[in-house]
């Protein structure tokens, strides 16, 4: 699949090279001690649980990274439903480079694949409908890029980056400013002022303040920890006026009768900050 756009060259290159500086360091001992530098060996990625597979294309650009030299064969892409058994790819070259970028690349891809498997698992139950799923921002500092990375080969959406790429009011924002009405007319203000190309989302407790953002003419309006019967009146009172939001304490099981409501987006944490590692590892070819 094609990279999402924040997955940029010069974002993987920064990532990877703090990663193995934070491994690495002044060198891997146990390698360099015990493995002749001129040794040449195999090693193939094998699936030992039933998951969809993420983290292939990062695998291959951390071990190009680490040594131009290696070859990898690909057998299997991200997306791609695996079996137990199964072997994504075998990579050849100098056996201190396998070694070494082996526990890095093993730890992207279990985490990467776990929250696609789960993010699979949850976009599954929206299909027939018109609502897309979406991530969060509750994700690993500093690995955000791989998490979101992940969801996105699972089939979910991704909801803003970060702080920058989208004003959200949330309940802090408006309760320290003191209304709905007064925080979205600053943030229109700072928007024009900024030339910033900005939409702006105001998360709503309550029917009078999804009423209340209706009239400031917000681009989306979230619909916090509401319940169903809740939730579709607001989605009527929205009536199109702009995109509407299902977020906090979402369930699996809750997903097809919230989408009948007809909210635009939901959004789920759990799809990066309650994913389990699939287990995956490197072995050598004999």
């Amino acid at each position: 699949m094609k990279r999402p756009s924040y997955v940029t060259d010069k974002a993987l290159k920064t990532f990877i090279k703090n990663a193995l500086e934070e491994d690495i360091q002044d060198g891997d001992h146990s390698t360099l001690s015990t493995i002749p530098e001129d040794l040449e060996q195999s090693a193939k990625l094998l699936v030992k649980q039933n998951c969809i597979l993420a983290g292939v294309e990062l695998a291959e650009i951390i071990f190009k990274t680490f040594d131009k030299n290696l070859k990898i064969e690909t057998f299997i892409q991200d997306g791609t439903p695996c079996k137990v058994g199964d072997v994504a790819l075998i990579v050849t070259g100098s056996a201190r480079s396998i070694l070494s970028t082996e526990r890095f690349v093993l730890n992207c891809m279990q985490r990467m694949s776990g929250i696609a498997t789960l993010t699979h698992e949850w976009d599954s139950r929206l299909v027939g409908t018109k609502t897309k799923l979406l991530d969060t921002r509750k994700t690993t500092p500093n690995f955000r890029m791989c998490e979101k990375w992940a969801v996105a080969i699972g089939g979910g959406t991704n909801h803003r980056y970060g702080l920058y790429d989208m004003i959200m009011l949330k309940d802090n924002h408006i309760d320290y400013n003191g209304s709905i009405t007064n925080a979205v007319k600053m943030a229109k203000e700072y928007v024009k002022k900024t030339k910033k190309k900005l939409k702006i989302e105001v998360e709503t407790r309550n029917l009078k303040e999804v009423q209340e953002a209706i009239n400031a003419k917000v681009d989306r309006i979230m619909l916090d920890n509401m319940d169903v019967k809740t939730m579709k009146e607001a989605v009527q009172m929205i009536n199109g006026s702009c995109e509407s939001e299902a977020s906090g304490g979402i369930t699996r099981d809750m997903l097809k009768e919230i989408a009948s409501t007809g909210v635009t987006y939901i959004s789920v944490g759990a799809l990066t900050h309650s994913a389990e590692n699939i287990d995956l590892s490197l072995k050598a070819v004999k």
